[in-house]
């Protein structure tokens, strides 16, 4: 999909961005798989093609995610599939197992467009996602902070953010980190090249992750600058941003056609004063003419 062009920021008058969270100290080591070492779990790792329930808090920040990065795709016109829960197979010899990110950027897009019901990498036109973004559960958080970046580093993603808002996750190697990005360093690694609180930079998206707070709780932006002041906006909030613009814009031309015509209305009396004193004086004249012309 092409996703639409909208503007890429608030402007600086308008922008209040949601509280950032501060910085926490990075962990002392971070992770990195190798992918020969990857031994797929061929019982465990099966994918099921039923729809596994979210909770609404896990639902409302996926479809948060999955509004920055059509916002992002917007922004830099990029011609790419984002959304959500697509089932990823990359093993043509055990086709059932597979991962299905909580949402995701294909680029380019599978053939099928959004007809694509699962990304079979074998097939031609079929490619890992660029970038997967998994939202760390309550029901497991383990498998999301070690199972997960195994799959990714098998299936030859890009770039994976797991998110955890709610500190869900383990204690183990410093956890739980409210962000963690993974990166494909090459072929053969998928390094841990984020592992805390935030601001984290994306290479793919060349932004700054942060999590944040928000009046419904927990949230994350995308920013320009490392503060967070250039937040990026989803579609809705460029549309909502633009609708308040017009009507801003519509308040100041309207303003400005009321002052022209008080302007021009004043200028009209000025102008009616005038020629009611010419005429008056004009009246006297001839009244004055006129006792001259009797009194010879």
């Amino acid at each position: 999909m092409t996703a639409p062009r909208i503007p890429p920021t608030l402007p600086a008058a308008q922008r209040v961005p949601s509280p950032v969270l501060p910085s926490g100290p990075m962990p002392p080591s971070l992770r990195v798989i190798r992918r020969s070492e990857v031994v797929p779990d061929l019982e465990r790792w099966v994918l099921t093609e039923e729809t596994v329930p979210e909770s609404s808090p896990h639902d409302l920040l996926s479809e948060r995610i999955r509004g920055l990065l059509l916002g992002w795709a917007a922004r830099a016109e990029r011609t790419v599939k984002i959304g959500r829960n697509l089932a990823v197979r990359w093993d043509r010899k055990h086709p059932r197992l597979g991962v299905d990110p909580d949402v995701y950027v294909v680029e380019p897009p599978p053939p099928e467009g959004d007809a694509v019901r699962s990304l079979r990498l074998w097939k031609t036109g079929h490619v890992a996602p660029r970038l997967a973004v998994e939202i760390v559960s309550a029901q497991h958080p383990t498998k999301d902070y070690v199972i997960a970046p195994q799959k990714y580093a098998a299936c030859g993603v890009e770039e994976l953010w797991i998110l955890d808002p709610f500190h869900e996750g383990p204690r183990a190697h410093g956890g739980p980190f409210r962000i963690q990005i993974w990166r494909r360093v090459d072929d053969a690694m998928f390094a841990q090249v984020h592992a805390g609180e935030g601001p984290a930079w994306s290479e793919l998206l060349r932004g700054w992750l942060h999590a944040a707070r928000t009046p419904a709780g927990a949230s994350f932006d995308l920013s320009t600058d490392e503060a967070g002041a250039e937040r990026w906006l989803t579609p809705e909030e460029a549309e909502r941003s633009a609708k308040e613009a017009a009507r801003r814009e519509a308040a100041r031309a309207q303003r400005t056609a009321e002052a022209a015509q008080r302007k021009a209305e004043a200028a009209q009396r000025d102008a009616e004063a005038e020629r009611a004193a010419r005429e008056a004086a004009e009246r006297r004249i001839r009244e004055l003419e006129a006792l001259l012309a009797r009194a010879r």
